[in-house]
């Protein structure tokens, strides 16, 4: 007896071992380096529900916002290593620490990407303060006046962009950096800030009901959504403005490989539920789905791309 009882000791204490290595083992969180409300959040929790059904633990939404998305970004990739805490963020990912050039993190290196999601249009719209309705007519009228735009972060697309048409019209706008695009879009609507680039998922409605006018798209195409709205392209400005960027899933490097393809897993089998697909085209998202590979060289050339256009404009931090 007391021999079989000892013969069984090791596979028993395996047992708990075995269980400890089970992934995901406790819910995950999905830090989103935005506040909530804004359109990363909204596009977060788009693929979290499904991938919470795939890992069989619940996938919760943290948000830190503030530092251009860089407080929540250094959070995961200074945090705990087994899976249980990834990343969704936007193109700023890679643009913030271009643009501050000195970081807690390297984008490039200490991340390991899930896959992409897509991209979304951006439109430059004024602000109700500002009587408006065409480009043209905003720049006439902001020639000459100490107005301000306002981004939903320094270093972002929105805020590069605007300061590359305020100084392409000699406007001398000041830029007014927000923790997100929720916060922006509170001071748009109230006024606060005569223009800015937002994303449709955010603002459709507002352009719809006239609380804002959408003048210009940044990108190569303009939107179903508002077919008579012309790119900055269209309306001659340079080919810089054709720019569109990325959004999608992160974890850390240093998670172990089994926990970061069961990740992949779930986030490839979101992205390809007929649901989530069209809860993501309501929301204006052109949906390009990415796998990890793929996506890691696009985040590479727009590292590259974005070093090159900040230094070329000599774009600084406020």
């Amino acid at each position: 007896m007391r021999r079989r009882t000892l013969l069984t000791l090791p596979a028993l204490a395996a047992l708990p071992a075995r269980a400890q290595d089970a992934f995901p083992s406790r819910p995950i969180r999905m830090v989103v380096p935005f506040p909530a409300g804004g359109a990363t959040d909204v596009w977060a929790r788009v693929v979290a529900a499904p991938m919470a059904e795939r890992l069989g633990q619940p996938v919760v939404i943290d948000n830190r916002s503030g530092g251009s998305g860089m407080i929540g970004t250094e959070h995961v990739a200074k945090g705990a290593a087994d899976g249980h805490t990834m990343l969704f963020s936007i193109s700023s990912f890679v643009q913030a620490p271009v643009l501050f050039r000195s970081t807690a993190y390297d984008p490039l290196s200490d991340f390991a990407p899930i896959g992409r999601m897509g991209t979304t249009a951006l439109v430059f719209c004024a602000s109700p303060a500002m009587p408006v309705g065409s480009l043209a007519e905003f720049v006439a009228r902001a020639r000459g006046q100490d107005l301000s735009f306002g981004s939903y972060g320094t270093g972002s697309t929105g805020h590069v962009f605007a300061q590359i048409l305020s100084d392409h019209e000699r406007l001398g706008m000041t830029h007014v950096g927000y923790r997100g695009e929720a916060p922006l879009l509170t001071d748009m609507l109230g006024g606060r800030v005569a223009g800015a680039f937002h994303s449709l998922t955010l603002v459709k409605e507002h352009l719809r009901n006239g609380r804002l006018k959408p003048l210009a798209f940044l990108g190569r195409d303009r939107s179903p959504a508002f077919p008579d709205v012309p790119t900055l392209l269209e309306l001659g400005y340079p080919d810089v403005f054709g720019w569109s960027g990325f959004f999608g899933a992160w974890a850390p490097a240093r998670v172990p490989a089994p926990a970061r393809m069961a990740l992949v897993d779930a986030y490839r089998a979101a992205m390809a539920r007929p649901e989530v697909i069209r809860r993501l085209e309501e929301v204006d998202v052109i949906i390009g789905y990415a796998g990890p590979e793929a996506f890691q060289a696009e985040i590479a050339r727009t590292h590259a791309t974005w070093l090159d256009l900040v230094t070329r404009m000599n774009i600084r931090p406020d």
